[in-house]
Order: structure tokens, then sequence, then C-alpha cells
């Protein structure tokens, strides 16, 4: 019988089709290393690779496998700035604040690629990003933000689209203009994920899948870690958990809240079909955002039904075939042959959280679904720190991230009103 993750609904596509995926041991026993990172999604596995690559002693823990959570089962997009456009940025920090955020997720993204090429790990990666309004009255900051970033973030890959090119680059009319990223792309995020983790481990990582963390301790000058199996004993902490933290660590929980987001992937839409003819990936102005994509084997995976009541959808094809047909008719009765869910962290502001959560031990995630280039460039971010120079992870660990209202007993009730209005307005 396939894997099915414990933690995540459905099997998806990305499974099939990432090729073997590496089993790695549960931990057995006591360890002592420089640095222990619990989590092993983008972030951890990043992290332990470029530790290991210096020469630090490293242990990694993840509580199920490696990809189960997030980082494995996303919608492959890697978007281009941070979260929030560049001139929202610049509206809360700053233009010289703000071009130095919109730079490292420039270099993220390029550190990304670059990884992935110096590695042989083939990510599947296809060019091409578009971003559409779902209401009229949106175009024109669609295209002020072209304007935008080509004249103050010098950036000139970014154009605007008018409704008819719009369509023409869908192969739907429900849009009503966008831009087009020429600077950006998408990839098969599994495929990263197994990469990632055999360099760390050919680097000297040592890995451990089924060991899940149920306690961490900061006390005198060293971070202890607890698990079922074994104690880990290390100078240094990277909590790498994202949505999946639980109850494991206070501040972060408080943080970071885990949302329910669900893909569907159809059969091949052949060779004559006019959805997405240039390959392109796409996410949409709604708050509760619509994205999809062809893959290369010409298959929609398209994602956006993001769930924020604490059940799954019992039938993830229904929901997602529904939203299909709503943008290209002809695909109502498309047959979907993967449906599949996962939890992304998100913060209030939607801007990544990065926090030492208690001494020496640093708490990374709350990407907020922009989190497949972020990641992997924080977990180099975060072997930066170790090894001395901390400057450029400030510039994240110093935005003003709130916790989120209510506390963990209140706080999912209170987002899922707030959010559920949001997706209402987006309706009107």
């Amino acid at each position: 019988m396939p894997y099915q993750s414990p933690i995540s609904p459905g099997r998806s596509w990305y499974e099939d089709t990432a090729g073997p995926r590496p089993e790695y041991p549960s931990l057995e026993g006591d360890r002592r290393c420089d640095v222990v990172i619990v989590g092993g999604g983008f972030t951890g596995l990043s992290a332990a690779a470029h530790l290991a690559k210096t020469g630090a002693k490293v242990v990694l823990i993840e509580a199920y496998r490696f990809g189960d959570g997030a980082s494995g089962r996303n919608g492959g997009q890697l978007g281009t700035g941070q979260r929030a456009w560049a001139e929202e940025l610049e509206a809360e920090y700053g233009l010289s604040r703000a071009k130095a955020l919109f730079d490292m997720a420039e270099e993220a993204k390029a550190h990304l690629l670059d990884f992935a090429a110096a590695n042989a790990i083939d990510i599947d990666y296809m060019p091409g990003q578009l971003s559409v309004a779902h209401k009229k009255r949106y175009v024109d900051d669609y295209k002020r933000h072209a304007e935008i970033m080509a004249s103050r973030f010098a950036y000139p890959h970014l154009s605007f689209m008018d409704a008819a090119e719009t369509a023409e680059r869908l192969g739907s009319t429900r849009y009503f203009g966008g831009t087009r990223d020429t600077g950006t792309g998408h990839i098969h995020p599994l495929k990263l994920v197994i990469g990632t983790a055999k360099v760390a481990a050919a680097a000297g990582a040592h890995l451990f899948e089924q060991t899940p963390s149920t306690g961490i301790v900061s006390n005198g000058g060293k971070v202890t870690v607890t698990t079922p199996s074994g104690t880990i004993s290390a100078d240094k902490c990277l909590i790498a958990v994202n949505a999946y933290g639980g109850n494991l660590e206070p501040v972060s929980a408080a943080h970071i809240m885990p949302i329910g987001s669900f893909i569907g992937a159809t059969v091949p839409l052949g060779a004559a079909s006019k959805v997405l003819p240039g390959g392109e990936s796409v996410d949409d102005s709604r708050f509760v955002v619509r994205y999809f994509r062809k893959s290369k084997d010409g298959r929609l995976l398209f994602g956006g039904r993001e769930v924020y009541a604490v059940n799954d959808p019992k039938d993830i094809h229904i929901h997602i075939r529904r939203q299909i047909a709503e943008l290209y008719p002809a695909l109502k009765d498309i047959e979907i042959t993967h449906g599949w869910g996962g939890y992304v962290g998100i913060t209030m502001p939607r801007k990544p959280f990065v926090r030492e959560v208690m001494p020496k031990v640093i708490s990374i995630g709350g990407y907020s679904g922009h989190g497949v280039m972020l990641s992997n460039f924080f977990g180099k971010l975060y072997a930066e720190t170790v090894a001395g120079n901390r400057d450029r992870l400030k510039l994240i660990e110093d935005l003003k991230i709130p916790a989120f209202p209510g506390g963990r007993r209140f706080r999912a009730p209170l987002l899922f009103l707030a959010l559920n209005w949001f997706a209402l307005r987006d309706r009107i």
C-alpha cells in the first residue's frame, strides 16, 4: 500500500512522480551536537545542509517523514519578492528597508535555482507566473504595480496584461487583467525536499525521521531537545516546524496559525488544450487565493480552497473540480486523479516570523503562502547566523509580527470568522 501521511490528507501527485523517496532512521539513544534542528521541511533541511558543509555537527529530527508537511505538498510557485507587494512594504518601512527586503527575496529565488543546479536536483522548473485580478476595480493596482517594480525596485521582468492578453494567456475570460512575471517560475516541491535531504546527509548531517520532539529546554548555555527514545544536547537549536508545531513551543504557537489548503491534479489536458499555453503558474487577487499551474506532463494542478475550520473537507475532489469549472467550463467533468491537502503557517500581517524564543533557540516560520523560495533561503541565513553573521536574518527578525488575539484557545475560531468574512468579500 502506498505511504499515506498521517498528518496531511490525501496522497499527492508529487508523491507519485518524485521518484525514490529515501527513508531515514528514527533516533535511538542520546546525542550531542553543535546544532539540533527540529523539523524536516525546506527550512530545516536547508539549514542542515549549509551547516554540515561548514563542518558543524548537526542533528535534525522530523516527527513524520520529510515532505509530509507543507514543504512537500504545496503549490510549487516561487513568486517574486516578499508576500506583500514591495510598495506596501515601502509604505510601512520606507524605501530603503523595503528594497532590502525585496532584494533578499530575489537572492532567495536565485539561491534556490542555483542550489538545485549545483547539486543536480531535478526540480521540474518551469518559467513564468501570472498574477490576475478577479475584480475589475483591482486592474489599475496591477498596472501601477508593474510600473513601480520597474522604476523603484529595478525589477524589469514584470509587465501589465490587459483583459485580452490575460484571457489569451490563461485560456479563460474570468479575469480582468493582471501582470506577467518572466523572472520567476514554479517547481516540483517534493523533488526539492528529497534532494536537499540527500545533500544534507552527504555533507554529514545526521537526519532522523519518525522522531517527534517532546520538549525543548534552554538552560545554562545548553539546549536540550527530548524525544520518545533519546535526548539531544546542543549548543544551539533551530525550530523549523512552521504550521505543524502544535504545543511544542508557546511563542511560535502564538504567532503562527495553521490553515488548511487543498490541491487537485487532473489527468493530462492534452496538446490541443488552450489552458495556460505558455506554461506559467497563476495566482489571483482573492484574499482566499486561488493558485494553479500545469505540470510538465500537462496536468492542471489547481489549489484554492483554504480551510480555516478544524475539520478537513470530506471530498477534496468535489470542491476543487467546482472551482476549476468556474474558470474553465469545458473542464467541468475533468477527471481528478489526486486530491490532497496540507497546512500553511500564516502570521497576522502575512510576513515571516523569525525570533529567538529562548536563549540560543531560534524559531523560523509563518511564510504565509510564500515559503517555497523564502524557507530554503532562511535555512541558509540561519547557518550564516550560527557562523557569526546575524545581520541578514536580523532584517526579518525585526519585522513587526503581533501574536494572534485570543491565545491558542480562541485564535482559531476568531480567525475562522475573520477569514470567512474575507472569503465572502471575495465573492461580492
